[in-house]
């Protein structure tokens, strides 16, 4: 039974539990209270719960236990929490919603939602950031184990593990950042990821290369697709996939 905000302390999978109690007692103070139903208090109240709500996910996934799952080859561990983290604060708003919708009358909520949802709007943004983040490293980690063959295939088989370390070197450096990545407050991030992902575009557009090379240095379809086969899970980058987009045609050809 939900009694106040501290219940927010409980297992982190069990805090979404909690929001259909909690705003069902704010509906419930909405209606009946004759001092605290109005917009600017309830503006506080969830602006408060929103605060408890991203408290709890950096409790339960913070830049620390992201960059050690990282250094564990975990990259997955971390992306499965973040992702519940987002799920998490996804469903805090569907509550809402979904109580805003019974406030009908002269006692509806009229509120903005930006007014609401601010921070937890950027610490969502945030989640988001960090699981392209380790998305990317768990799709280029399958570049240290791709042979290519063909006569060219040692040489681009050398160039993909050279791409490899260099995607490791800049995944090391973005993690010597001095602040929680969770943190929203700080901004220092929105710059040391933009570099990040300026250097991974890089990095896949030589990718992108190496593959159309080894396409065309193929001479049979099995070898073709056996090939695309080889890059899979980066093949829906957008970079690789545009590149990839001129040799559909090829592989319809040799299909028929």
């Amino acid at each position: 039974m939900f009694r106040d905000l501290t219940d927010l302390g409980r297992e982190f999978t069990e805090v979404p539990d909690l929001f259909v109690p909690i705003m069902h007692m704010i509906l419930m103070i909405w209606t009946y209270s004759p001092n605290y139903n109005t917009p600017a208090r309830l503006v506080v109240l969830i602006r408060e719960i929103c605060n408890a709500i991203i408290s709890q996910c950096r409790k339960y996934i913070d830049g620390q236990a992201i960059f050690g799952c990282i250094k564990n080859e975990e990259p997955k561990e971390a992306h499965d929490k973040l992702t519940l983290a987002l799920e998490t604060c996804s469903k805090f708003k569907d509550a809402y919603f979904e109580y805003k919708g019974k406030a009908k009358g002269a006692n509806q909520w009229k509120i903005t939602t930006n007014a609401l949802f601010v921070r937890l709007d950027s610490f969502q943004e945030r989640c988001q950031d960090i699981m392209h983040f380790t998305s990317t490293i768990i799709q280029f980690n399958k570049l240290q184990k791709i042979e290519i063959g063909n006569t060219k295939g040692k040489q681009l088989t050398a160039s993909v593990l050279q791409i490899f370390d260099e995607f490791n070197k800049a995944v090391e450096e973005f993690m010597h950042v001095s602040y929680d990545i969770m943190d929203i407050e700080k901004r220092q991030f929105d710059d040391d990821f933009y570099k990040f992902r300026n250097r991974i575009k890089e990095l896949e557009r030589r990718l992108a290369s190496i593959l159309t090379q080894g396409f065309d240095d193929s001479d049979t379809i099995i070898g073709k697709f056996k090939l695309l086969d080889s890059f899979e899970g980066l093949l829906y980058r957008p970079i690789i996939q545009d590149e990839l987009e001129k040799k559909h045609i090829t592989l319809l050809e040799l299909y028929k």
